[in-house]
């Protein structure tokens, strides 16, 4: 569809307002050969809205017979979003899901009580060199939501929301913005957006979620009159009226926030939970190693190994 809504001309875009309450420059980690650059957690915030944990993944090219294998381990309090733009994924839990991650679709797993999952580039797909570039976050579960039932839900490329014109192009993977709902089932309110901005292009941001950030994936932004290049996510004072505009090369740009989380969350490995207990909980649990009665079982089809917990 056309773009709507066009740009307030009363947004500030350079210096009359100092929008940016926080930069965290995202930082480079090595998962056995394949890199990501994490911007969440970080020393200066550890959310923005529900979200608790943004990993940039690659980008990375592999030789035929090399690609990802992410062994079954487990998940509490949270529900993770997995967001390609290149390469695809196979992704298989506990509940029976067993499907391949391809570019442009969102799979949202909750976790709630607890969940094991896989995430492999297997089977043809390493017959031949291949690419990968893609998303992975985590999104913090309301109090209230914690203890829900896990469950996945995968929504095709072609039934998410786009807007496009005056430059941009916009998809919207979660919640809602822009006048746009993607139809996602969510605990919390969320925004979470795909922006492609041609050079000088302005993208107005949403002014009805509390918490609003952007990570600059490629090109460079300018904000405030400051401008920020890629590897950087600006979380943006709550209640300003905000505008990002693309640098002379464009930019491509991934929006999140959201309603403000009722408190902070404890993260350990691959838990969040709003208590330490919940969390002591889970380690024991996954310790245990009670695969047919336990709390936690392993994905059907990939149920030959798992990643033991750390022992701190």
């Amino acid at each position: 569809m056309s773009w709507n809504p066009a740009l307030d001309p009363d947004i500030p875009v350079g210096d009359a307002v100092d929008a940016i309450e926080t930069v965290v420059v995202a930082r480079a980690r090595d998962l056995g050969g394949f890199e990501v650059r994490r911007a969440l957690p970080a020393v200066q915030r550890q959310m923005v809205g529900p979200f608790i944990f943004f990993d940039q993944m690659g980008p990375a090219e592999f030789l035929t017979g090399q690609g990802i294998d992410v062994r079954p381990h487990p998940h509490i309090g949270l529900a993770t979003v997995t967001y390609l733009l290149k390469g695809k994924l196979h992704h298989r839990d506990s509940l029976g899901t067993d499907r391949w991650i391809e570019p442009g679709a969102v799979n949202l797993m909750t976790a709630g009580i607890g969940i094991t999952h896989s995430e492999r580039t297997d089977g043809e797909l390493r017959e031949k060199p291949h690419a990968m570039l893609g998303l992975q976050s985590w999104m913090a579960l309301p109090v209230a939501h914690e203890d829900d039932p896990a469950a996945f839900h995968h929504t095709p490329k072609g039934d998410l929301p786009e807007l496009e014109g005056e430059g941009k192009h916009l998809r919207l993977i979660l919640g809602h913005g822009w006048g746009e709902r993607a139809p996602v089932p969510l605990a919390s309110e969320t925004l979470y957006a795909d922006a492609t901005l041609a050079p000088g292009a302005i993208l107005p941001l949403p002014d009805d979620h509390e918490d609003r950030g952007v990570y600059v994936l490629t090109g460079e932004v300018t904000v405030a009159g400051q401008s920020f290049e890629a590897g950087r996510m600006l979380v943006f004072r709550p209640g300003d009226r905000i505008a990002v505009k693309a640098g002379d090369s464009g930019a491509r740009l991934i929006v999140l926030g959201g309603a403000t989380m009722e408190g902070s969350r404890h993260i350990w490995w691959n838990f969040v939970a709003s208590s330490k207990e919940r969390i002591e909980a889970a380690k024991e649990a996954w310790r245990a190693g009670d695969w047919a009665h336990g709390r936690f079982r392993l994905p059907p089809g990939d149920d030959a190994e798992f990643i033991p917990a750390p022992e701190k």
